[in-house]
């Protein structure tokens, strides 16, 4: 992966998150919060 590609990748991110902060409405942050929370469980639970 390339600087470029990353720089990409980051401004992308955040432009999602800005979009979905002042337009979009979707609690982005939170849906992956959640998400990131059950996986954390699921793996917690075949270790």
């Amino acid at each position: 992966m390339t600087n470029r590609i990353a720089l990409f990748l980051v401004l992308a991110i955040v432009a999602l998150f800005l979009a979905d902060r002042f337009w979009l409405g979707l609690d982005l942050p939170l849906f992956l919060g959640r998400k990131l929370m059950q996986l954390v469980e699921y793996m917690a639970f075949w270790r």
